[in-house]
């Protein structure tokens, strides 16, 4: 029986549970809370309470049988919680693994000034999360490596869908047009991070993979489209120097870059919402946008 374990199972991990249930897989995810876990249930997810801290005897009995798994928990100043000092060897914990996929971040690349970067480009990463997720990528391909098993870094751009759009925010009251000039960036609908994991699982492709749309762009145009589709006005322009942000959000301003998803059309992938643009209309006239 082939079972896939989502360690970190929120809007992403749900996402790519969906897509291997529909491949027949069995799934079950990991969550911090109670409440959460009986809405992991309600989606056909078996959930599992964890922390990132120690390992419960159900979980370990889940790893035991998990023939694929995708890890999405932020590693944090300790690290990836499953490769921090003292912790179980993987190959120990999951006997049966076949692939893995490893949930990180364009950020990872840094700032390159508008320029385009592959899953070739020296990485050069600014904030300390990034640092952290660099670091993270290390551990999983090293483990690839030594295990001779395909594990696979997706490193994901800015990641929207239903309930978390600019529609959404718009209705909400909390949509604006920040303008800093040149500034772009790339964005990915969740249901193709859903579609991308099985997609290389069933291929046994590892390495690194940029999981990204066709098409960066001013964070600003989004919202117009956004306007554009709702027949509402468009929210004033704000000026990025005068825009009261929390440090997270004026770090993501903090680098500029075009981000290639070419590696992975090359291997076969077809993106079901390549742009911002298709991706809002189907949002908007399938009435999905709300969440």
């Amino acid at each position: 029986m082939t079972h896939l374990l989502i360690l970190g199972a929120g809007f992403s991990g749900k996402a790519i549970g969906d897509v291997f249930k529909e491949a027949g897989f069995s799934v079950s995810g990991t969550t911090r809370s109670a409440e959460k876990a009986e809405s992991l249930r309600a989606l056909g997810i078996e959930p599992l309470l964890y922390d990132g801290g120690t390992i419960s005897e159900a979980l370990a009995a889940d790893m035991a049988r998990a023939t694929h798994v995708v890890q999405s928990i932020a590693p944090g100043k300790d690290g990836d919680p499953l490769f921090r000092a003292g912790s179980p060897a993987l190959s120990v914990l999951m006997p049966k693994l076949e692939w893995a996929g490893y949930l990180s971040t364009v950020g990872v690349y840094g700032d390159h000034k508008g320029a385009w970067v592959d899953e070739e480009t020296v990485l050069n990463p600014v904030s300390a999360r990034s640092v952290e997720r660099v670091e993270a990528e290390d551990h999983w391909l090293d483990f690839g490596k030594a295990s001779g098993l395909p594990v696979a870094v997706l490193r994901l751009s800015g990641i929207y869908g239903p309930g978390r759009n600019a529609l959404r925010n718009m209705e909400d009251g909390t949509a604006r047009r920040l303008i800093k000039p040149e500034q772009v960036f790339n964005r990915i609908r969740v249901e193709d991070i859903g579609r991308s994991a099985p997609f290389l699982a069933g291929k046994r492709l590892g390495g690194v993979w940029n999981i990204t749309d066709h098409e960066p762009g001013p964070p600003q145009d989004v919202v117009a489209e956004a306007a554009r589709l709702m027949g509402v006005p468009v929210p004033p322009d704000i000026p990025f120097e005068t825009a009261e942000l929390s440090p997270m959000a004026r770090s993501f301003y903090g680098e500029n870059k075009r981000v290639s998803n070419a590696k992975l059309r090359a291997a076969g992938f077809e993106f079901r919402f390549p742009n911002y643009r298709q991706s809002l209309a189907d949002l908007w006239s399938s009435g999905r946008w709300r969440g």
